[in-house]
């Protein structure tokens, strides 16, 4: 009896509770996610950070999750000051968002967060190419004296390349400088 009673209020628990199971995000459930799960740049954006998120705090908020303290600043930008919002972790700036009404461009300096084809920051050059020519090319005034460099198969992905060289400003290093460089950030940009 005692066994039909635990049945009964098992079954009647299952029961009433079938349709808010079905909102529960079972792939929490995976032993990876355990510890919590870090940020992944797609071609669709980085994490929820899509081309169709709002440039809004609270938005870039939402799609960042607890791990992150966002706040907005402003710069200026071919002459017009435009609007930005750096997320933190750890006191540590980790990803800067710009955009115009909704986001365009997110730059990743965050350690944790990697590319779907698990590029990192400080992965070799060597790793994703054998030579710049056809994949890179001196990154802009905003971006420092790297090199850019559009990750292999990708629309929407570069990755800014850093290393030491004494060159002058403005001209690309050569292949066996930069196979020492490793990158510095992981930009998506619609």
């Amino acid at each position: 009896m005692k066994k039909l009673r635990v049945l009964l209020c098992g079954s009647a628990l299952l029961l009433s509770g079938c349709s808010t199971l079905s909102n529960v995000p079972w792939s929490a459930a995976n032993p990876w996610n355990w510890f919590g799960s870090s940020l992944e740049v797609t071609e669709e954006g980085v994490g929820d950070l899509t081309a169709a998120t709002p440039l809004e705090e609270d938005a870039i908020n939402d799609a960042l999750g607890d791990d992150y303290r966002v706040r907005s600043g402003m710069k200026t930008e071919n002459g017009n000051i435009v609007r930005y919002f750096e997320a933190l972790k750890d006191d540590r700036l980790a990803l800067v968002v710009n955009g115009d009404t909704t986001v365009r461009r997110v730059e990743v300096l965050d350690k944790d967060i990697t590319t779907d084809s698990d590029v990192g920051i400080g992965t070799p050059f060597t790793d994703l190419y054998d030579k710049a020519y056809g994949n890179c090319q001196s990154a802009s005034a905003l971006e420092s004296k790297g090199v850019s460099c559009k990750a292999p198969g990708s629309e929407h992905i570069h990755y800014l390349f850093s290393g030491a060289w004494s060159g002058p400003d403005g001209l690309m290093p050569p292949d066996d400088v930069l196979k020492r460089w490793s990158v510095e950030r992981i930009i998506w940009q619609r």
